[in-house]
């Protein structure tokens, strides 16, 4: 490989800064107006005439920009995301969000036991028909031929070679589940635009380092239907109540089809499941936590617990009596739970009640 190397150019390295901060705030309002491009490039023109953006900054040449870097097209009369553009706003969420829980390990789904397709360990062992030639411990091999017929005439044979032993990494099957409820947005509070960056770094966290993996995203409100990756910005809220058994259920269907080992659900929501269907129709109670939706969602958890499904949940939100539903909720799954606000979706309590730990992520 070849390196040219020139002198610095601070304005350029600053014009590259001031593009990069200028895409990521338009990644964000973009969340916050459901993919509608023509109404975020309206909106940034408004934050430029408050100040909030530098006058100097010319936002046509940066929509430009944006088509010059394949980030989005014209289709018709609209803009809408390329791919190119899909992929820069999950990288955008996972930066801003996840770096903390990778760092963490979040999302590995190791077995304990070792084998082929996994990380190299520092452990070796002896060579088995089967094994992979790139993980033989050369210096350990001649070590053994040395150790067996001297110095002076090396001669390998089945018995001299060593190999590294690797981590096995077992496939997995996941499904996101993001919470579209009304009470998402009730009182001018916006909880789907943080759901939605935290659903998008899930997507490309999973989507990049393990691609063998399936995924597959489901949004519930009074009910729940499954829905393509790449819609996750254009999702809304409705006038929904929470029927999270509801979304349950249709993840589990969804993972009883796969044929990964492992399977796992990551609901992203504020908390509180306010309806269930029963009897034929929609039971619904907004007011405070009702026994027989909460006792029903419950079931739900504990019907996923025994097929092996780990429920993780991303609480967007903490409101005690919902943080309440939610320890009993992970509890009865023997799950995971992130608890995080709205105003920092980088500072997370993470509860794992398979090893029973609790730690503040940063």
């Amino acid at each position: 490989m070849q390196w040219r190397y020139s002198k610095w150019d601070e304005a350029w390295a600053r014009a590259l800064k001031d593009f990069a901060n200028l895409i990521s705030l338009f990644n964000y309002l973009l969340l916050q107006a459901n993919g509608n491009i023509e109404e975020v490039l309206k909106w940034m023109k408004y934050l430029q005439q408050r100040g909030f953006i530098d006058p100097n900054v010319d936002l046509n040449e940066f929509r430009n920009n944006l088509e010059e870097e394949d980030l989005i097209e014209k289709v018709g009369e609209l803009y809408q995301l390329t791919a190119k553009g899909e992929r820069r706003i999950r990288q955008d969420s996972l930066n801003q969000i996840f770096i903390s829980l990778k760092k963490f390990g979040f999302g590995q789904h190791r077995v304990p036991h070792p084998g082929e397709g996994g990380e190299r360990l520092t452990e070796t062992r002896p060579y088995v028909f089967g094994d992979s030639p790139t993980n033989i411990d050369t210096l350990e091999t001649i070590n053994n031929a040395i150790k067996r017929g001297g110095i002076d005439e090396i001669r390998l044979k089945e018995e001299d070679f060593q190999v590294y032993d690797s981590e096995h990494l077992a496939s997995c099957a996941t499904v996101l589940m993001v919470d579209i409820s009304h009470s998402m947005i009730l009182y001018g509070e916006d909880r789907i635009t943080p759901a939605k960056q935290v659903a998008l770094a899930l997507t490309e966290l999973i989507m990049s380092q393990y691609p063998k993996d399936s995924l597959n995203v489901i949004v519930f409100g009074n009910d729940a239907q499954e829905i393509k990756i790449k819609d996750i910005p254009y999702i809304n809220v409705g006038p929904y109540h929470t029927n999270t058994k509801a979304g349950l259920q249709l993840a589990q269907m969804i993972l009883h089809r796969q044929k990964h080992p492992n399977k796992q659900i990551f609901m992203i929501t504020d908390g509180k499941p306010s309806a269930i269907y029963d009897a034929g129709g929609l039971y619904k109670n907004p007011f405070g936590l009702d026994p027989k939706i909460i006792n029903r969602t419950l079931d739900e958890a504990a019907i996923c617990r025994r097929a092996k499904i780990v429920i993780t949940t991303f609480m967007i939100a903490q409101d005690p009596y919902l943080v309440e539903f939610v320890e009993e909720f992970t509890r009865t799954n023997k799950g995971r739970a992130y608890y995080t606000s709205i105003e920092n979706l980088g500072e997370s309590i993470f509860v794992d009640y398979i090893k029973n730990r609790r730690k503040r992520l940063h």
